[in-house]
């Protein structure tokens, strides 16, 4: 079945060259099958590299390459030694439609060639150790918490270890792309703050982190698990990360910053979580259930409300996203609180209001979830399961950095 379809892809781009007027009359069949296979190749996709560029290298490659050296590359990579009947078992991606409701998303196939298909270590995207470990906590809370809506016992190793590659590495990899965000953001009291946001500027836009996100991208894509909803929600990481250094940044230069802005970033920040969850789906082979997706939603943006309040301090720190910062930069100190504590209502009302349409069983489970969550978080504050704790603001964030800087320089002192 299989090759009747790589037949079928091959017979399309035929039909498409002979329409183009781009049959090679001399070569005949061969030579039209040999440029078919040729453009198919180009259009796989390949690390970050997009369509144009790859035509752009292609074009300067030829002008330099000739018969004699091929031949020195195949010498090199001592092709002529594999015979063509020889088969070269590899794994490869599902279709994106097919059906992988048996939850084994990678299959093997045979006689395809390594020197065109086989990834090197320069050919995938690279995570570090400190992002894993910073993925971590993440990976056990989505676990915990959304494999219930998945049908899935969390207590089952099996249950976790089955997904666990895909979940990891793509959390990791946001993870790390997260801190390359956060270095455009730290600010250290007593520099210009100017000077500082346009060095920051520049560094942010040497590679910027759609592009590295595309790395990410093209490996979901091959392993059969990118669908446009989860292409979306990456999207949506990119949109957040760039309302994130938008929004602090101007807190620094004492800029106005829209509630229009900081209501889309809460709600964007989240966008791991639902690009899990989107995984999941695909992994499990169930549809996305949209009900079930718009209730994490406000449980989501509920608890990022409550991160970001236990967070408070260390956010002023680091100059990085915080809801009450940004209430505070556009109500004043004494508004800010009751415009929070208002926004909290209405989506606990929505929250409520989503709850009741769940299953009772999923609903009691997942209940019992976040009442776990918010104990073992040490926390006062939680969504509709605690008191709302908001703390006392910091009315000039600047001083407020440097008088931590200073202790914690004192503290150092001592110990050493």
């Amino acid at each position: 079945m299989e090759a009747l379809l790589e037949l079928e892809k091959v017979q399309r781009v035929l039909s498409f060259m002979g329409s183009r007027g781009l049959s090679d009359s001399a070569g005949g069949g061969d030579g039209d099958r040999f440029l078919a296979h040729f453009l198919l190749f180009l259009v796989q996709p390949f690390d970050s590299l997009s369509m144009e560029k790859k035509v752009a290298m292609v074009s300067e490659l030829l002008k330099e390459v000739n018969s004699d050296t091929l031949k020195e590359v195949q010498h090199l990579t001592s092709l002529e030694g594999i015979d063509s009947e020889d088969e070269v078992r590899i794994i490869t991606p599902l279709p994106s439609d097919q059906d992988i409701s048996s939850g084994d998303l990678l299959r093997q196939t045979k006689n395809f060639k390594t020197h065109t298909e086989k990834l090197t270590i320069q050919d995938v995207p690279m995570i570090g150790f400190d992002a894993m470990m910073r993925a971590n906590s993440t990976l056990e809370d989505f676990c915990r918490s959304y494999f219930i809506f998945h049908g899935l016992d969390v207590n089952k190793p099996q249950a976790v270890f089955k997904f666990l590659p895909f979940l990891s590495f793509t959390e990791s990899y946001i993870y790390q792309l997260d801190a390359s965000n956060e270095d455009s953001l730290h600010f250290v009291p007593g520099e210009n703050s100017s000077t500082v946001l346009e060095m920051k500027k520049e560094v942010s836009s040497e590679i910027s982190l759609s592009d590295k996100l595309d790395s990410l991208d093209n490996l979901l894509q091959c392993q059969g698990l990118m669908t446009d909803q989860l292409r979306n929600e990456l999207k949506s990481g990119i949109q957040y990360w760039s309302l994130e250094r938008k929004l602090c940044q101007a807190l620094l230069r004492n800029d106005k910053i829209s509630i229009e802005d900081v209501m889309k970033a809460i709600h964007l920040k989240s966008f791991d979580y639902r690009v899990l969850n989107l995984m999941m789906y695909r992994l499990t082979g169930q549809q996305v259930n949209e009900l079930h997706m718009e209730f994490l939603s406000v449980s989501e943006f509920l608890v990022e409300i409550s991160d970001d309040l236990y967070d408070y301090e260390d956010d002023v720190i680091n100059n990085t996203f915080n809801i009450l910062r940004m209430f505070a930069a556009i109500y004043g100190s004494l508004d800010a609180p009751k415009m929070l504590a208002k926004c909290i209502g209405e989506a606990e009302e929505k929250y409520e209001s989503f709850s009741k349409k769940l299953d009772p069983s999923i609903s009691r489970s997942y209940w019992r979830r976040c009442e776990e969550a918010t104990k073992e978080g040490g926390k006062i504050s939680g969504h509709a399961y605690g008191t709302w704790n908001i703390p006392p603001l910091i009315r000039d964030e600047e001083s407020f950095r440097l008088d931590r800087l200073n202790k914690d320089d004192s503290i150092a002192m001592t110990v050493s």
